[in-house]
């Protein structure tokens, strides 16, 4: 376990730097034997879920799972940091095997989180033996993410002294990754007292796994409808034995499960970034490498491999409050999700672009990545959700700080600015103070009630707070002398000036697209709000593409 030299500091959740390493290498060491990418391509094809494979990753001799098990019920204790960079790892692999995986994690969270002693020492200790695949079941096909609309049910049975002996569950869950081959699953169903998770076996009378979905990516995963006719679960099968704390239970690691999301996502990309910058360096055309050429570098790589430190950066910033014990990182998980996904699958698309023909071909892979890296993009809350968690959230933030929660990264932004002047991070503050004032004015005018005005704002909100990470980022390396900090301020250059512009286009959007100000009105509020120094992000944008290619492409 880590451990802070000052006691006034909390300590730190997780493994050493060392043990995370090792497991990390146990994942890619799969790659050789178990998950060969020959296997992976054939599971692809085949839609075949390798049941035995992912049996055998959670067995004695791998004992993956172990990772995110606690010490005290058989497991490593590892923290946010340590899981995050293992999925991503796996997610290299295949976003479909990960999937799988991840499922287990997913659904032991609710007895992690909720769950009584017992109840922990028997089923996530069954979990730690490697003899139990999970699935999380909460999806219905009228619902969706909205658990308000949740119809599952769970009546009580009580015996002749009235006491209550177990539950009666019916319903029908969708979309539940594993549901078909689950040893067991934590379920949600209302109880008189509200929503309330349950544990299901396999096996038990009326409770029927259906189906698995053909489907367009993630292809090595299950993904099947569950159904349940009066299916009878003991007392002792209701997570944290209290109904109605269901909602409060998942509600608790939605941050975290968003965040592991986000780091699945990147696996994928990462494994499309690897593709396309050694192609680019061996493809020959009109007489030089494509590595060479900014139609190629500047449009198709650059603008991704950017993205993706930013995602790192903001990943990285959040597992370490997590791991330091901060809770509630409610909108934080969403943001990681909603740009780390959504970059994803713009990466993977353009990774099908920059191998031309090739890309289109299976052999090459990119073209699975892309299949595979959409559902990132919806499942565990569509991209359009979280949209409407962060701006929701982070408008109730700023109007209850009177403005402090943006004010505050605009200041931090502006004293790393005198440190580091060449990391962007005073265009960041720029934009920080831009937002804050879209926010209040959008609540002034009641803009809020419209859904496209607090979708645009969502992204403001989620790039700043993104964008404010890599300068950090590229402040600390700088500071510590160490030698990726010079790349990562030329990304952070980078990205501040995608941020500046889209700060000004959705913000002119909101002004005018409303009709709230015309446009003289929008012209003399940008300007009044520090408009014309966003306007000049792009200031030598080119020559700092050209020397993130030189880096990249190692020309």
């Amino acid at each position: 376990m880590t451990s802070s030299v000052n006691d006034a500091i909390p300590v730190e959740k997780g493994l050493d730097l060392e043990s995370r390493q090792m497991v990390i290498e146990t994942v890619r060491q799969l790659k050789d034997r178990l998950l060969t990418r020959d296997k992976i391509l054939e599971y692809d094809k085949n839609e075949f879920f390798p049941e035995d494979t992912l049996r055998e990753m959670l067995g004695p001799e791998i004992g993956l799972q172990l990772l995110f098990i606690p010490e005290a019920y058989g497991g490593m204790g590892g923290g946010t940091r340590d899981c995050l960079a293992v999925i991503q790892e796996l997610c290299k692999i295949c976003l479909g095997i990960g999937t799988a995986f991840f499922s287990i994690q997913l659904g032991a969270d609710p007895l992690l989180v909720g769950g009584t002693k017992e109840q922990k020492e028997n089923w996530l200790g069954a979990i730690a033996e490697g003899n139990s695949l999970v699935a999380y079941a909460v999806t219905e096909p009228g619902a969706g993410s909205n658990l308000a609309a949740l119809k599952t049910k769970a009546e009580p049975v009580k015996n002749d002294a009235g006491e209550i002996t177990g539950y009666t569950l019916n319903g029908t869950k969708q979309f539940i990754s594993t549901g078909g081959y689950a040893d067991f699953v934590t379920l949600l169903a209302n109880t008189p007292e509200g929503p309330s998770f349950f544990v299901v076996e396999k096996g038990t009378p009326g409770f029927v796994p259906g189906k698995g979905e053909e489907k367009h990516g993630i292809r090595a995963s299950n993904t099947s409808p569950l159904s349940l006719t009066n299916v009878f679960v003991p007392i002792d099968n209701l997570i944290g034995g209290v109904p109605g704390k269901g909602m409060k239970q998942a509600n608790k690691v939605f941050g975290y499960t968003r965040l592991m999301v986000a780091a699945m996502a990147l696996g994928a990309f990462e494994a499309a970034l690897e593709i396309v910058i050694p192609y680019a360096q061996e493809r020959i055309q009109f007489g030089s490498p494509l590595s060479e050429k900014q139609g190629y570098t500047h449009k198709l790589v650059v603008p991704h491999a950017v993205r993706f430190e930013a995602a790192m950066a903001y990943l990285d910033d959040i597992a370490l409050r997590l791991d330091s014990g901060e809770k509630d990182l409610h909108v934080e998980g969403s943001i990681a999700k909603l740009f780390s996904t959504e970059a994803a699958n713009s990466a993977a698309d353009d990774a099908i672009q920059a191998l031309g023909g090739y890309g289109y071909i299976t052999e090459f892979e990119v073209e699975k990545i892309k299949r595979d890296v959409k559902i990132t993009c919806i499942y565990e809350g569509t991209s359009e959700i979280q949209q409407s968690i962060i701006s929701t959230l982070r408008w109730k933030d700023t109007r209850k700080t009177k403005g402090g929660f943006y004010k505050s990264i605009a200041d931090e932004m502006e004293t790393l600015n005198n440190v580091v002047d060449d990391a962007g991070c005073i265009l960041y503050g720029i934009a920080a103070g831009i937002l804050n004032d879209m926010i209040m004015l959008a609540h002034d005018n009641r803009l809020t009630r419209k859904q496209h005005v607090m979708f645009s704002l969502a992204d403001m909100m989620t790039h700043v707070e993104v964008g404010s990470s890599l300068a950090r980022k590229a402040v600390t390396l700088t500071r510590e002398k160490n030698p990726d900090a010079d790349k990562i301020k030329i990304m952070s250059r980078i990205f501040a000036d995608e941020v500046a512009q889209l700060v000004i286009r959705n913000a002119l959007s909101i002004l005018m697209g409303t009709g709230l100000f015309d446009e003289k009105a929008a012209a003399d509020f940008m300007e009044s709000k520090s408009y014309q120094r966003l306007a000049c992000s792009s200031l030598n944008i080119i020559n700092d593409m050209d020397k993130a290619a030189d880096i990249l492409f190692a020309r």
